[in-house]
């Protein structure tokens, strides 16, 4: 079941550009009606759990770096990572935005480019 984050500032819907295929637009504006976080609206001492498919990640901001931890392999204790946004799997990111039914990619310092399991919920806290 997917659930939406109660943080207030989630506002700014998405405006469509013409020039936009009109399913990529589709899958746009679908992500801003079922619900996220967007990364710009988080302020330090912040912390977002993101429920995917396989794993539950925590992501604390502190000192303005963007720590991560939930993965046995990548992150099993908290390491320093950028979140890029997400995507629907492909090459088209959603940058800084955690979007339901999407995938979380963020860049870890030893391991690159990160691309989780579909996102089924995301909270702050």
């Amino acid at each position: 079941m997917w659930t939406r984050t109660n943080n207030p500032d989630q506002t700014g819907a998405y405006a469509a550009h013409r020039s936009i295929a009109p399913e990529i637009r589709r899958r746009i504006i679908r992500s801003e009606v079922e619900g996220g976080v967007r990364l710009r609206a988080l302020e330090d001492g912040d912390r977002v759990v993101v429920k995917t498919a396989n794993r539950i990640y925590r992501i604390e901001i502190r000192g303005g770096r963007t720590w991560i931890s939930g993965h046995p392999r990548f992150c099993p204790r908290p390491v320093a990572v950028l979140v890029r946004g997400s995507t629907w799997g492909g090459a088209m990111l959603k940058p800084d935005y955690l979007g339901l039914g999407m995938h979380m990619e963020f860049h870890h310092p030893d391991h690159a480019t990160v691309v989780t399991s579909k996102i089924e919920s995301v909270s702050v806290g």
